[in-house]
Parts: C-alpha cells; structure tokens; sequence
C-alpha cells in the first residue's frame, strides 16, 4: 500500500501493474510519475499520448465522440506494452482513464487472463480542491498540463466518474490516497 508521510509517498509493491484511478484533478499524473520511479517501473499517462498523438489535429470543437475512440486506441497500446514489459519483470504504472466500473472490471478481468497482478491505487479529494489545482494547471501549463480543462470539461468528467467501493478496493489490493495531502 502507498501513504504520504512527510510530503513522500511511500509504496509497498505487491503488484505487476499499478492501476491510479480518480476524478479530474486529483494528482493522478502526479501520484504515477512518483510511484514509477520509487519502484523502478514505468509510467503510462493516456492524457500525455493523446496530447503527442492526436492534439495537433484536434478539432477546435472536439468533443467526447472524438477523443473516446483516441482514448480507446491509445489505452489499447498501452495495454500491450505494459503487459510486455511485466512479462520481462518491469511494472507498469498504468494512469489511463477508467473512470467507470465497467472500464475497470474489464481491465481487472484482461489482467487476470494474462495472469497480471494488480494494485489499486485510488486519488480521492474534494471537488472544489481538484477544479482549483486543474485552474492552477490551465494557468501555469507546467508538467502534467496536456490540455486546457474547461469547467464544462470537468463537470462532464465528474457525472462519468463511478468512485470504488470497498469490494473493488480489497479485490485489487486497493488504497485510498488521500489526494488533498499530495499538494
């Protein structure tokens, strides 16, 4: 399990792949590159792929029925190359959406298939907290900055996201990390 203890996130690795989940906001990207490099693995944002892949010739009105399908395609190579490299004894530190229950139940049941350990790690923080840090990332564009996020954009994400309940959390060796302390 992960905690903050004096600003540092500190892991147990019991898993071959690290699934961070959580709404808009919540450090996600953050938490991900941290918890990669404290347990030599390698860090896979979807928002950082779609940005290099699809931003240049993004629509000004693009909207859900454009991204979903990026979103799907992008996931579906990460997917495989997190996997190739668990095969070979590296993690994978997974950020990549999976904002409903359906999403993750596939994704848990892909890893059981290929025989892949999971660990959940779950970012919670108040809503008001997580628009002001993504307003602060609008606004300084510093490293986890892919895309400016509207608050139409936010609001649409937050009706998506589908939180974890306990059952998921003890099936995944899950942990709630409690987000509003990672600032």
């Amino acid at each position: 399990m992960a905690c903050v203890k004096d600003g540092a996130i500190v892991v147990r690795v019991s898993a071959d792949l690290h699934l961070v989940v959580g709404s808009t906001g919540s450090g996600k990207s953050t938490f991900a590159r941290t918890l990669a490099q404290r347990i030599g693995g390698v860090c896979f944002i979807v928002d950082e792929w779609m940005r290099r892949l699809y931003h240049p010739e993004r629509p000004n009105d693009a909207g859900y029925n454009w991204y979903a399908p990026r979103i799907e395609r992008c996931t579906e190579l990460i997917w495989q190359i997190a996997a190739d490299l668990v095969r070979v004894g590296t993690p994978s530190v997974l950020e990549i959406g999976l904002t409903q229950r359906a999403a993750r139940a596939a994704f848990y049941e892909r890893a059981r298939t290929a025989q892949l350990r999971v660990q959940l790690h779950v970012l919670e923080a108040p809503a008001e907290v997580r628009w002001q840090r993504v307003e602060a990332r609008n606004r300084e564009r510093g490293a986890t900055f892919s895309l400016e996020v509207t608050r139409e954009m936010f609001d649409f994400v937050e009706q998506m996201w589908e939180p974890v309940d306990a059952q998921e959390l003890r099936a995944h060796d899950g942990e709630r990390v409690d987000a509003a302390k990672l600032d």
